[in-house]
């Protein structure tokens, strides 16, 4: 049987993918489809059209598992990202079990497990800490075959152990000639089953069915639509304040409005609202400047106390500094407009914010009908002009507000952080921009707080990673939200003090 196709059979190709499995393929990913479309044509025995028909009708789950186990890649180990799994232990299971006191059990799916080494680790770590009497069932799902056959045999390569703690590796794992064999009670207690997760299946995703879901590097590989869609699933799976946790560079943003963002144990995940929309509270030898203006930019932001004062001061005197200056290229792509999504007029408000007007600002953002004090863009507006006028607890309860309304805002976070650093609580202002920073990586602000805050705790190394990463960062910033968030510091101003900070600490970067 023949298997030529052509281009446009390959783009059917990945859209019949992304529609039956909701995986995205970039362009450069276009010969790799290729490939996998001509050994499946060859596994088949099916002509190219006949076979996209297949994929483009009615869902057949041998063929989109064969699909799974060419196009995703399994590769997990046993206690992957361990802060992760500490913050599973010591305060989300801790804190449902207060919540199943009367039920005393607890349900825990792995979405995506792959060969399990996801739900066997999380099975170990509840049989070690949970007391007798309460039970607890741990299920992991995945549309590849061939990782959930591997998942269920119980062997695994050494390699595998490489981040488990050595007591764990005592206590639950054996060794034979060629592998290490998980103990047969924790094999026993996870179930594994496979299925789709573009599939909204009931049985699957039953109403607040588990307390904690673990979804680990799975929705960075879904089109918009297909993660929108898992989450929004999920959430309905969890119980009220039950958890979710993601893949270390996955984020809600953008994806869902139901959860809240929770940072313990130095790693991200989230918890979901409860019914009543309450808000969950967060637990969380020098060289010389190379110029006059660099020299300039230190003095001025040494002279105050925070990064704060310093931009509160930057009115007169950062304008001076930078006037000779070219003026700034428009970078690819980047919008020149002041942030305007929101439903009411802040065209005049964000002029004024320019200038550097922030009284008179502020009052035409106060003076907005009370109906604007739910709009996210308008209370975020009234935070910034409230920082710049000082009046940091007035700024620090609006983005509470805010948060209520959208707890993952990336801006609010950083705004927070300005606040924290205010009264003085510099742990806590770190905090706050390590959640805008990663709520947003491409926001350029968090990442120069951090930097200016390694600076004044000592930690130089710190201080050159996060401000380095701003530098990058503000190269590609939107200059609207440097009209936002940058204080009155253009961006030439903020990557010349990020220069000046790094060499002025003996970084010459």
């Amino acid at each position: 049987m023949s298997s030529t196709f052509c281009l446009e059979d390959v783009e059917r190709f990945r859209r019949a993918i992304a529609d039956r499995i909701g995986l995205s393929f970039e362009d450069s990913k276009v010969g790799f489809l290729e490939e996998v479309l001509h050994r499946r044509l060859g596994s088949t025995g099916r002509d190219c059209d006949s076979y996209l028909r297949l994929l483009e009708g009615a869902r057949i789950p041998a063929e989109l598992g064969a699909l799974a186990d060419e196009l995703t890649v399994p590769e997990t180990y046993f206690f992957r990202n361990i802060d992760q799994f500490r913050a599973f232990a010591e305060r989300v299971v801790p804190e449902r079990v207060k919540s199943r006191a009367s039920l005393r059990e607890l349900s825990v799916l792995s979405a995506g497990c792959a060969s399990g080494e996801e739900p066997y680790t999380v099975a170990i770590i509840l049989r070690e800490i949970l007391q007798p009497g309460w039970t607890a069932s741990v299920l992991g799902v995945d549309l590849n075959p061939s990782a959930l056959l591997k998942a269920r045999s119980g062997r695994f390569s050494r390699w595998s152990l490489r981040e488990t703690p050595p007591d764990a590796e005592q206590r639950w794992f054996k060794g034979d000639a060629r592998d290490i064999v998980l103990d047969d009670s924790i094999r026993a207690s996870v179930k594994f089953e496979q299925h789709n997760l573009v599939d909204d299946d009931p049985d699957l995703w039953g109403h607040q069915k588990y307390d904690v879901v673990f979804c680990r590097n799975v929705i960075m590989y879904l089109t918009n639509e297909g993660a929108i869609n898992l989450v929004s699933r999920i959430a309905r799976a969890l119980a009220p304040d039950g958890f979710l946790f993601l893949g270390h560079a996955e984020t809600l943003r953008g994806l869902s409005q139901d959860f809240e963002l929770c940072h313990t144990h130095r790693t991200f995940y989230y918890q979901r609202k409860a019914e009543s929309g309450r808000s969950v509270p967060n637990q969380t030898g020098a060289v010389a400047p190379a110029d006059g203006f660099s020299t300039a930019l230190i003095a001025l932001v040494d002279g105050t106390d925070t990064w704060v004062d310093a931009i509160r001061a930057a009115t007169d005197r950062v304008q001076q500094l930078v006037e000779h200056l070219p003026p700034p290229a428009a970078t690819p792509g980047e919008h020149r407009a002041a942030p305007a999504r929101s439903g009411w007029s802040l065209g005049r408000a964000l002029e004024l914010l320019r200038k550097e007007q922030f009284a008179e600002a502020l009052g035409l953002v106060e003076a907005l009908p009370s109906e604007a004090a739910r709009d996210p863009d308008v209370l975020l507006l009234q935070a910034v002009l409230l920082t710049h006028s000082g009046l940091l607890l007035r700024a620090e309860e609006t983005c509470r507000r805010l948060l209520e309304i959208d707890g993952l805002n990336a801006g609010s976070h950083y705004v927070l952080a300005l606040c924290s650093e205010g009264i003085g609580d510099l742990e806590g202002a770190a905090d706050h921009d390590r959640m805008a920073a990663y709520l947003d990586p491409r926001f350029a602000m968090p990442r120069l707080h951090l930097g200016l805050l390694g600076r004044r705790a000592h930690d130089r190394e710190g201080m050159r990673r996060e401000l380095s990463h701003a530098i990058t960062l503000l190269e590609h910033e939107d200059s609207s939200r440097l009209l936002l968030f940058g204080g009155g510091f253009t961006r030439e101003a903020l990557i010349a003090l990020c220069r000046a900070e790094m060499l002025v600490n003996g970084d010459s970067r």
